[in-house]
């Protein structure tokens, strides 16, 4: 009798501590009452009724997030692959449905986001897709809130992850995205390459204006120089021919002198004898008295041959000198 009260204790001890049972927080519990469903139990300490009540599933009510890579083709008949990032939760209010009405909520989200994408790529061209993987994320979002609802599920948010196109088709774009760049390079050097010539050309052109200003202005202060050199020269008794032939021969000698103070100079002058600079001397005096020369008989030829001309008077002016007579 004893052993019997003993047994009876420990079963019923069991079947009060089977009667409580925990619920963790985002979770939701679903009782049965003989295999058919009696309520929902939030987080915390619950009690249910040994052997009359079971525990038929846990639901998770935190935000899932489901991964689906699609397969499909662009309108330029290029094969891609892309991965949707699916984030959803079970509606507190719906966790009958969440987990009467669907088994499998994971290939049914898949389902879905696979005939939404599969829809909406082939309208698009590969570029198209990348610049507006915003939209088909958001077709796919709205598609699945339509249908998920129903079963108790709320789908967050929607996102295009990665779009992977073929390995060649890739190496094409990456081609043509450097060829773009090498030709952008080109046409900025090329651009670069004018502004320098363009530039060094106005520079020449300077520097070509100011060495011509610059011989100008030496010319004309050897001019000046040779003028007051004459006019030196005049004052002390020596004529203009005698100071030109003398500044030439003094400017004869200072070349010399140049050219000899050149260790590596390569010029040669000729004739370079001791009496080049006389015979340059006497040559000149020569040339300018034979200019004078010429000069004088030219002047005598125009005075004989422009003669005084007699003064003819008209015949009106002799007709009116008869009749006044």
């Amino acid at each position: 009798m004893g052993t019997f009260f003993i047994i009876l204790l420990v079963f019923g001890f069991f079947i009060l501590m089977s009667s409580f049972f925990t619920v963790k927080q985002q979770s939701s519990v679903i009782i049965e009452r003989f295999g058919k469903f009696h309520s929902v139990r939030n987080s915390g300490l619950q009690l249910k009724i040994p052997v009359v009540d079971r525990v038929a599933g846990r639901v998770n009510l935190k935000i899932q997030q489901l991964d689906v890579i699609i397969e499909t083709k662009t309108k330029d008949n290029v094969f891609i692959k892309m991965k949707v990032s699916v984030q959803f939760k079970v509606i507190q209010e719906k966790v009958y449905d969440a987990f009467y009405k669907l088994e499998y909520p994971h290939d049914q989200i898949t389902a879905y986001v696979f005939d939404v994408v599969r829809a909406e790529v082939p309208k698009l061209k590969l570029d198209d897709v990348f610049e507006r993987k915003d939209d088909i994320a958001i077709a796919v979002k709205r598609e699945l809130n339509e249908a998920m609802t129903t079963y108790g599920y709320d789908i967050i948010n929607t996102l295009v992850t990665d779009i992977d196109p073929d390995i060649q088709v890739k190496n094409a774009m990456n081609r043509i995205n450097a060829a773009d760049r090498e030709k952008t390079a080109a046409e900025f050097e090329a651009e670069s390459s004018r502004i320098r010539i363009v530039a060094k050309a106005k520079a020449e052109a300077e520097s070509k204006r100011l060495q011509g200003q610059g011989i100008a202005d030496q010319r004309r202060e050897i001019a000046r120089g040779l003028v007051e050199s004459v006019e030196v020269l005049n004052n002390v008794g020596i004529n203009s021919q005698e100071a030109s032939a003398l500044i030439v021969v003094t400017q004869h000698y200072d070349t010399l002198q140049a050219i000899g103070a050149d260790a590596n100079s390569n010029l040669i002058l000729l004739p370079n004898s001791p009496q080049a600079g006389s015979d340059m001397l006497n040559n000149m005096v020569a040339s300018f008295t034979a200019s004078n020369q010429v000069g004088e008989m030219m002047k005598k030829t125009n005075k004989k041959v422009e003669k005084p001309k007699p003064i003819q008077p008209q015949s009106g002016y002799e007709d009116d000198l008869e009749t006044e007579v």
